[in-house]
């Protein structure tokens, strides 16, 4: 292998995100500013939260809008443990913006109230190793980042099935313990002691 490819290959491994790592940096185009939409979204703007990134495939499809309504539904719960969320997708930030304005009977996602961000190259997507390349789009992987910036969980799902918003409570929460949780461990037990 040349010097170049092997570079090329560290650089690559070196940007797949790791539970336990820092996470991996961005500044995307966002809906943070629906109106003008010239605002990006850093993950420096989440330093001292606990934030939940919630990449989906596309908008305007089928099991993304009740994700993303579920997890605006459930914000308040969210904000209230610390956390923040930030929907990504590969799509653009003008189709964020249509969809969070076309009304939720109609296939929309209006009242969604946290931002949605564009990685319209899938570079995030892929540093997150999800990124589906040959269609360009990220499958459902979910990241909860401490307020260090360092990945703590990670799980990704196919195309087909959404995911639960009590998993991701339990899970911070339990994340924000800093003790051990056990099997099936909720909010409010004891954790392990050893």
């Amino acid at each position: 292998m040349s010097a170049t490819a092997t570079a090329l290959a560290n650089e690559k491994t070196a940007a797949i995100a790791k539970v336990g790592q820092p996470a991996p940096d961005f500044n995307l185009p966002s809906t943070k500013n629906i109106d003008t939409l010239a605002e990006n979204v850093k993950l420096s703007d989440y330093k001292g939260k606990w934030l939940i990134l919630l990449f989906y495939p596309l908008d305007f499809t089928f099991v993304c809008p009740t994700e993303l309504i579920s997890f605006s539904d459930r914000l308040d719960e969210i904000q209230g443990v610390g956390a923040e969320v930030l929907g990504i997708s590969t799509d653009s930030v003008h189709s964020h913006r249509a969809w969070l304005k076309t009304p939720q009977d109609k296939n929309g996602i209006e009242g969604v109230s946290y931002p949605l961000a564009s990685d319209v190259g899938g570079k995030l997507a892929a540093a997150y190793n999800i990124l589906v390349e040959d269609a360009n789009i990220a499958l459902r992987g979910l990241f909860i980042i401490n307020p260090e910036g360092v990945l703590q969980y990670s799980v990704v799902h196919d195309l087909n099935i959404g995911r639960s918003v009590d998993e991701t409570l339990r899970v911070l929460q339990g994340l924000q313990t800093g003790g051990l949780c056990a099997a099936d461990w909720t909010p409010g037990q004891e954790n392990l002691s050893v």
